[in-house]
């Protein structure tokens, strides 16, 4: 069902809808392998899940020579069982359920490309909540989720000011607000407070249960 275009929220996908962190580091970890690179522990690439991966490689490999080949890489290994190596987190679709019902249009937004995310989408059970989803292209185009944002306001005739975007890392927050944006960052993802704070979230939420009523206190503000 389409939603009125005047409320709207957009929705980061890994760290805020999924913990995809298996299937994610797992991937990276194996590209890192094939290319003879040392490869880190499960616990020190927990950065990695939110950001482009193309600059997270760049990163990691120390510089961009190798860094598309390693994308390459990971994209074989996630395609091949990663992508699935997920869980929705916990009062999720219960939160999604509540916000639809206040009337929200909602549209996942996220920096994975967007093949992989409406496959992530569809296998969780999540695509009858959403009416719209928009991520990055394989090529890298809108790996920049300032400007996915910008393409998605155009393509959806949204109005900043009658919306936000929620995610867990500071690439979301900060691309909220380079587009005049109101966000909030949730902390049951892979971001903390100092990170969402610095990255200019407007507010903070700590758990799926208490979204709705963060999103109906900031809209309201």
């Amino acid at each position: 069902m389409k939603r009125p275009a005047d409320k709207f929220l957009l929705f980061d996908l890994d760290g805020t809808l999924v913990d995809p962190a298996r299937g994610i580091i797992g991937s990276c970890q194996s590209a890192l392998a094939a290319l003879g690179r040392p490869v880190p522990p499960h616990d020190d690439l927990k950065w990695i899940i939110g950001p482009p991966l193309r600059h997270s490689f760049a990163t990691l490999l120390g510089g961009t020579d190798q860094a598309e080949a390693a994308v390459t890489l990971y994209r074989k290994f996630y395609a091949d069982g990663g992508i699935f190596q997920a869980e929705p987190y916990g009062g999720i679709f219960a939160a999604l359920s509540d916000l639809r019902q206040d009337g929200y249009r909602l549209v996942v937004c996220t920096a994975k490309p967007r093949p992989f995310a409406r496959q992530v989408i569809a296998h969780f059970g999540f695509a009858d909540y959403f009416d719209g989803l928009y991520g990055a292209e394989l090529d890298g185009r809108f790996d920049d989720k300032g400007a996915l944002i910008a393409h998605l306001f155009a393509k959806e005739g949204f109005n900043a000011t009658q919306g936000c975007m929620i995610g867990d890392r500071d690439n979301d927050t900060r691309a909220a607000g380079r587009n005049q944006m109101a966000s909030i960052g949730v902390l049951w993802g892979y971001g903390d407070a100092r990170e969402l704070r610095a990255g200019g979230a407007t507010a903070l939420c700590s758990h799926p249960h208490d979204l709705r009523q963060c999103v109906n206190s900031l809209m309201r503000a």
